[in-house]
């Protein structure tokens, strides 16, 4: 893999990490639009802002300069919030050598047209060979040297053999598969349900009641990741039911933490301007529901989560809805 060149886009904390495990496979550059982010990696080998006390790789080289970056790389990886996504793409498109491919990283989607990172990626830049790279991966357990494992998925099954070594790392173990849709909509969909479940941590919720929700969490994206072209079988796997119970359990889940402000009955906006990374539940949220109708999916508990994150509720009223909702068949919506 060493004779492959990697460049990551995006100075944020799973760009960063990504960019951080892919030097022991092959030499990366990693672009980051703050020159002070920039400097700070080359010079210290750190990124405090996004990764306190974590060290960098020295080999890791960044630049502010995107065709630095882009013109003599065999991979291009996008770490870049959903709502620019869009926009850094067109500045790569100028760079770019053709056939390379392109992996998002990128768990969200574009507000007005509700199209996945992988969609904006065919349509800016045509004939590239696109691909995601997803699962129950929180940076910094994987930059303090703790055991994960991701999934990298795309169509052609030679590239994603080629790029599963370029990933893989250590401790970092990277299974396949060929179900695009179905990873990509598996990481956008649990951060809504990630929400939720904060929602109801922040109101002393127990045990019970947050496996409840996530499990009728995982079942309301199954339903609509399947109407959209997924696998079933995908969100009983590590870009579902793995990703799910990362966001929805652990501390660092910037999702689960709007939930818990929500709880306390803080204003969204003052939540968001406090938060250094974007949770990107909060982003996509009306785009899902925008989904939801149109393939005419029932999401009772991203209903809920979307009503609040709009104004339209509180999340104490909002939580005891959930909880009062009347009981079907278990492989019913509700």
């Amino acid at each position: 893999m060493t004779d492959l060149r990697v460049a990551v886009l995006g100075g944020g904390s799973w760009g960063t990490t990504v960019a951080s495990l892919v030097t022991r496979n092959a030499p990366v550059t990693l672009w980051a639009r703050n020159p002070a982010t920039v400097t700070e990696i080359n010079a210290h080998h750190t990124n405090e802002t996004y990764l306190p006390g974590a060290g960098m790789p020295e080999k890791l080289v960044a630049t502010n300069d995107i065709g630095e970056a882009v013109r003599d790389a065999d991979v291009i990886v996008m770490g870049i919030p959903s709502q620019n996504f869009r926009s850094v793409l067109a500045l790569v498109e100028g760079h770019i050598r053709a056939w390379v491919p392109v992996i998002s990283l990128t768990k969200g989607l574009e507000l007005d047209t509700r199209k996945r990172m992988t969609e904006i990626i065919n349509e800016v830049l045509p004939g590239h060979p696109v691909g995601v790279l997803t699962g129950p991966n929180l940076a910094r357990e994987i930059m303090a040297g703790q055991a994960a494992a991701g999934v990298i998925a795309m169509r052609d099954a030679t590239i994603l053999q080629e790029l599963q070594g370029v990933f893989k790392s250590g401790l970092f173990r990277v299974y396949t598969n060929t179900d695009v849709i179905g990873c990509e909509l598996g990481g956008v969909l649990k951060n809504i349900i990630a929400i939720a479940v904060g929602m109801g941590d922040g109101q002393g919720a127990g045990d019970n009641t947050r496996a409840g929700l996530i499990t009728r969490g995982l079942a309301e994206i199954t339903r609509l990741g399947v109407a959209m072209g997924g696998r079933p079988e995908t969100f009983a796997g590590l870009a579902g039911m793995g990703d799910m119970i990362a966001t929805c359990t652990s501390p660092q889940s910037r999702n689960r933490h709007v939930g818990i402000q929500l709880a306390k009955g803080r204003d969204m906006q003052d939540i968001i301007s406090e938060m250094v990374m974007v949770a990107e539940g909060a982003k996509s949220a009306p785009a899902v529901m925008a989904l939801a109708e149109q393939y005419g999916v029932e999401m009772p508990i991203a209903r809920d989560v979307y009503r609040v994150l709009s104004g339209d509720a509180t999340a104490s009223r909002a939580f005891r809805g959930l909880l009062r909702v009347e009981a079907r068949a278990e492989s019913e919506p509700g």
